[in-house]
């Protein structure tokens, strides 16, 4: 399926890995020209790199920038005064318990998962809605939707993303501008190792079994994997979905008990 953005431009947060990186490969597959983007500007040659081998009739660029940072986000702006799809993405607080939010944290967890998208959306929209196109996908989490007690942090910052969002699809959908969320758990990325090596060290048990664990919570009883998301992605910055705004969608292999 053609998806109808050959020669779009897309910039994509913390992308040098992970789920980023999944977007901006599925994104220059479809002929999109990348801007990636994460805080080390060696590992980001590298990965620009090896897309534009794979890739050599994208554009295929980076942006070394901390999203935290103000003035980077500045100097993110300054670069690229337009774009046409916007994918969202930052490393989540590390997991505890209610004893560990204290202010601090609170206001870390804001700026690393609310903040830095909000105020790019806030940049970006009006070109997006003057052109008459633009693809906004966050990043977010299945926690958005099943709240787990020690990822709190990560779940309250994605949650009021997805609220401000919310709010906002509505208000651009007639200018044929689209803004949803994709809500992964247990996609085979470095995070999920992560994880991995945290269940190990608190329960005393090795990779295989901790691996296994969270194994069988997943319904499809494997862990997704990176190209998978890489392609709802795409699907959601497509044409085909120029219907679908203020959404979430989750990337779970079934495993959300809920009905909506």
């Amino acid at each position: 399926m053609d998806l109808g953005i050959q020669g779009k431009h897309a910039f994509i947060c913390a992308s040098s890995q992970g789920l980023g990186l999944a977007c901006a490969q599925a994104l220059a597959a479809e002929g999109v020209n990348v801007t990636l983007n994460g805080r080390h500007a060696e590992k980001l040659y590298e990965v620009a790199g090896t897309l534009r081998a794979a890739f050599p009739r994208q554009k295929i660029e980076y942006l070394a920038a901390d999203l935290t940072s103000e003035a980077d986000r500045a100097r993110i702006l300054a670069s690229l005064p337009e774009i046409d799809i916007l994918v969202t993405n930052n490393a989540g607080p590390q997991p505890g318990s209610l004893q560990a939010w204290h202010e601090q944290a609170l206001r870390s967890a804001i700026e690393a998962n609310f903040i830095p998208a909000v105020q790019l959306i806030r940049a970006w929209l009006p070109g997006m809605q003057t052109r008459g196109f633009g693809r906004i996908v966050n990043i977010t989490s299945a926690m958005v939707k099943t709240p787990h007690y020690m990822m709190g942090l990560s779940t309250a910052a994605r949650t009021a993303l997805t609220a401000i969002c919310k709010a906002i699809s509505g208000e651009v959908a007639k200018d044929n501008v689209t803004i949803n969320n994709l809500l992964p758990e247990r996609i085979d990325t470095p995070r999920q190792e992560f994880m991995l090596q945290r269940l190990m060290s608190q329960e005393g048990i090795d990779r295989q079994a901790a691996r296994q664990r969270n194994v069988q919570s997943i319904a499809a009883r494997r862990y997704g994997t990176a190209e998978e998301f890489g392609a709802a992605c795409a699907f959601l910055c497509s044409q085909q979905a120029s219907f679908i705004s203020g959404q979430n969608l989750q990337l779970d292999g079934g495993s959300y008990t809920g009905l909506v």
